[in-house]
């Protein structure tokens, strides 16, 4: 399911490592905000890791589950595009 996670991490070392570990995951569409194609069993080791990776007492992270049909409405002014990961890659070949 696509999915936007957005993040305020107080401190620099923790806001960077957040950064590279959903750099695993998605894309990087703006400074703090990514665009994933997680399904259930993703998306809960992925909150599972964020919520290690953070201080619950100063930090937040948003996740944003979005349908289909969510998708199609989304709307972005200025550069960029809706960032979709292909679900499978083919490998070798001619």
């Amino acid at each position: 399911m696509f999915t936007i996670i957005s993040y305020d991490i107080v401190q620099d070392r923790r806001r960077t490592r957040v950064m590279k570990y959903l750099k695993g995951w998605g894309t990087r569409v703006q400074y703090s905000v990514f665009e994933c194609e997680l399904d259930a069993r993703e998306f809960t080791r992925v909150m599972r890791e964020l919520t290690n990776l953070i201080d619950r007492t100063t930090d937040s992270v948003r996740c944003y589950r979005l349908d289909e049909a969510a998708v199609k409405r989304i709307q972005i002014v200025g550069i960029g595009v809706i960032s979709r990961d292909p679900t499978h890659y083919m490998v070798g070949g001619e």
